[in-house]
């Protein structure tokens, strides 16, 4: 059976119109799918049944990020932001707040289809997983990384890293594939506004980060520089 026979989604958004043509975009592809106007009804309608969340960003009340947050604390299936912005705080905002993947509107329904689908079908490797965060072994290429003892190992061996570049590798390695430029790395991490300097922090850590998980740290084959545009893990 595919995916999408197998899935529920839990479509939320205060546009009626929005969440009626997505929704029967969604049905048309066999997903089951549930709707919510708003924070509050996402988190009173949240069930075990859900597999995948799409999530406004900008609602009345409780905000999607916020949303997120508290999905997070009790589930790790995947969360897929929805919203009209695409500026660097925003997608720090929305991957430090647990969300695994966005789409800005107005978006194409093709591009919707393919976003839920690649989520499904990573989320699918983990699903025997479906712990908090806080409790995850994540495995990527030699790379053990333990969220619950902050312990990370290579090759089989502990390797020490900063608390700092701990959390970059968390972050990275949680949504390998999707590339970080340096402001959403130091704001994510940092908690703090990111200014010119900042850029220089982020890649001392990138460069202490490959000296530690790279065969090779001059020709990294993990951790990645996608130029002109920042980071991400292969």
């Amino acid at each position: 059976m595919g995916l999408s026979t197998q899935s529920t989604i839990l479509l939320v958004d205060d546009d009626l119109e929005i969440r009626e043509i997505a929704r029967v975009l969604l049905e048309s592809e066999g997903f089951s799918v549930v709707e919510a106007a708003d924070g509050e009804a996402t988190l009173s309608m949240f069930s075990s049944d859900i597999d995948l969340v799409i999530l406004d960003v900008m609602m009345p009340g409780i905000s999607g990020y916020q949303v997120c947050r508290h999905l997070r604390e009790q589930s790790n299936i995947p969360i897929l932001f929805l919203t009209a912005k695409n500026q660097d705080m925003d997608l720090t905002m929305g991957f430090s707040s647990g969300g695994d993947d966005y789409i800005s509107k107005p978006f194409s329904y093709t591009e919707l289809l393919a976003r839920v689908k690649g989520l499904l079908r990573r989320y699918k490797v983990y699903k025997g997983d479906v712990r908090s965060e806080a409790g995850r072994i994540i495995e990527w290429r030699g790379i053990k990384l333990d969220c619950e003892r902050n312990e990370v190992w290579k090759g089989g061996k502990e390797i020490n890293l900063t608390e700092k570049a701990y959390q970059i590798l968390k972050l990275l390695l949680i949504h390998r594939g999707k590339i970080f430029s340096a402001q959403n790395l130091y704001e994510s991490v940092w908690g703090e506004p990111y200014y010119a300097p900042s850029s220089n922090t982020i890649m001392v850590h990138i460069r202490k980060l490959r000296k530690k998980i790279e065969e090779n740290p001059q020709e990294p084959k993990i951790l990645k520089t996608i130029w002109g545009k920042g980071y991400r893990i292969e």
